[in-house]
């Protein structure tokens, strides 16, 4: 009787682990960012990375669980097991790994200055020189910036939220923002966005800082994870999906090169 209770505590465990095992908690920036991720009007998070989690989480046969978290605080609650990766337009960049690992790219998009309509600028130290330029913390932007612009500029100003920063661009409070071209249309799509603002231009390219591309985001070590990651996108790369899943959002690939 004993070897039987005992086996089926050991079988029960094996279960538990197993179910343990395929709720994988995705981390996504608990901060809007459309069209990537936002709330909808019930609640409910919305958007293509949304729907791309799915997707990759379907073809990798994967229990997923979306959890959204603190922009600032996502990397530690990564490494310290509250989520068990990062699916949040996360750069990858020499920087991050030296903390986290990354699965293959998922995207890959210019990064841009916006500012005013009918101001001059260019998005280079000469043409940002005495200008407040907006960005968000703790991003490969607010990096970029500090490197590039903060000799030249009147200040580097930091925001929690792009939207932040857009909003404050649309009422005269800085006179340029830099984010992902993707971000920075979704807010020129709106009635403010095309009536304040306009795009002066792509950044030139710093893969130190820029990155190689958006992956997800995981921890050092979880090797088996990060294959299942990898054969989730790159599934959903061949079969069609990630276009399906991308054409209701862009009017053009954003994969890269």
């Amino acid at each position: 009787m004993m070897k039987k209770i005992a086996l089926g505590v050991a079988a029960a465990l094996m279960l538990s682990g197993a179910a343990m095992a395929e709720a994988v908690k995705v981390g996504i920036a608990a901060e809007p960012y459309p069209p990537f991720a936002s709330p909808d009007a019930s609640g409910n998070w919305v958007g293509w990375e949304v729907d791309l989690i799915g997707a990759v989480c379907k073809a990798a046969e994967m229990e997923c669980e979306i959890v959204p978290v603190a922009w600032d605080g996502i990397i530690p609650a990564l490494t310290a097991g509250q989520i068990d990766a990062i699916m949040a337009s996360m750069s990858i960049t020499e920087e991050r790994m030296q903390t986290i690992d990354f699965s293959d790219k998922y995207y890959n998009t210019p990064t841009m200055i916006m500012g005013p309509k009918g101001m001059e600028m260019a998005a280079t130290p000469e043409g940002l020189a005495g200008k407040i330029i907006g960005v968000q913390v703790s991003t490969i932007h607010e990096a970029y910036a500090q490197k590039h612009f903060a000799a030249t500029a009147a200040e580097i100003k930091i925001y929690q939220t792009q939207d932040e920063a857009n909003q404050d661009l649309a009422a005269g409070r800085i006179d340029a923002t830099q984010a992902d071209s993707i971000a920075l249309d979704a807010f020129l799509a709106t009635d403010a966005g095309a009536a304040c603002c306009e795009l002066k231009g792509a950044v030139a390219d710093d893969p130190e800082v820029l990155g190689l591309g958006v992956g997800v985001g995981l921890r050092k070590g979880e090797d088996d994870l990060k294959a299942k990651f990898n054969a989730g996108i790159a599934k959903v790369l061949s079969d069609g999906t990630y276009e399906t899943i991308s054409k209701p959002y862009f009017a053009s690939s954003i994969y890269g090169g």
